[in-house]
């Protein structure tokens, strides 16, 4: 697919929409969310930790999801028509690294936090939290994944093309580990803007990897019926097993090899004459030499 990019008025109006509907969604949260920090940090001003490392959270999460669907797209070729392929790549990488370093925070504010307190080896090691330890050692898991991953990307050269296809694989795995973690292990799960939040990203990556299956399927197959490269296939016609004659040709009859093409603008030599014998030649000491005198020949 070729790179068409957006007019201005296309991309003025995705502007537009887009300040629209943050303009939108922060107007109507905004304010209610701003009133209940204040009223945490007077009544219980230890619990800030807790509500920060939750925002965290959902912003990582929503950072992996989004390099994700990104890399979905690009797989696909959907984006080409309107953006550059290296801004595409570009983009699911720094998607990729946002969402690594917000979940390096959410593990860090979980040590700050009073209530449920994290040691340094509950952080770090799977499994041993104090609070949900198999779907926390999960989200440990995956912020592995997503760091391996990542990692990837800058040694891609020296791993080789197909050592970092099979590792982005992994991409898939951290996703749906993450939608685990955030589901089974967080508080506020229970609510509708979280529930749908997760729903949403899961039915978006399903979508996008369903798509990318059945159309890679579709470009394998139509590959393999094209036929080889240099043989032009006669139509209403079976390829010929090894050894039969082909279309065309009788039973018993004999294929000649093509007799290569004249090359065109090619100088033709004469053929040379043979060698004169000289009369001192020894390979043929009595042959006469064309165009020499009698007496200069030599006697036999």
């Amino acid at each position: 697919m070729r790179y068409h990019g957006l007019s201005s008025l296309q991309r003025g109006t995705i502007w537009v929409v887009l300040m629209v509907v943050v303009g939108a969604v922060i107007g109507a949260t905004g304010p209610r969310a701003v009133g209940a920090l204040a009223d945490l940090a007077q009544v219980a001003p230890d619990r800030l930790p807790w509500v920060a490392t939750r925002l965290v959270a959902f912003l990582s999460y929503f950072a992996i999801a989004g390099s994700v669907v990104y890399g979905l797209l690009l797989s696909t070729k959907v984006l080409d028509a309107i953006a550059h392929r290296p801004v595409s790549f570009a983009l699911h990488q720094d998607l990729a690294a946002i969402g690594l370093g917000l979940a390096g925070v959410h593990a860090v504010l979980l040590g700050l936090d009073a209530k449920v307190p994290f040691s340094l080896a509950d952080i770090l090691v799977p499994f041993v939290a104090p609070y949900r330890p198999i779907w926390v050692g999960i989200g440990q898991l995956t912020l592995y994944l997503v760091a391996v991953v990542l990692a990837s990307f800058y040694m891609r050269r020296r791993i080789g093309q197909r050592t970092w296809r099979l590792l982005h694989y992994l991409t898939f795995l951290s996703f749906a580990g993450a939608t685990a973690h955030g589901i089974l292990s967080g508080s506020d799960s229970g609510t509708a803007w979280a529930w749908w939040s997760y729903v949403g990203a899961t039915a978006v990556v399903v979508f996008l990897t369903g798509y990318r299956v059945v159309t890679g399927i579709a470009a394998a197959g139509e590959r393999a019926s094209r036929p080889a490269a240099g043989v032009a296939a006669v139509p209403g016609s079976a390829p010929s097993p090894l050894g039969a004659p082909g279309p065309g040709v009788a039973a018993g009859a004999r294929s000649e090899a093509p007799r290569p093409a004249p090359l065109v603008g090619a100088r033709l030599e004469a053929p040379r004459p043979a060698p004169l014998v000289g009369p001192l030649d020894l390979r043929a000491p009595g042959r006469p030499t064309p165009g020499m005198p009698d007496r200069a020949r030599p006697t036999p």
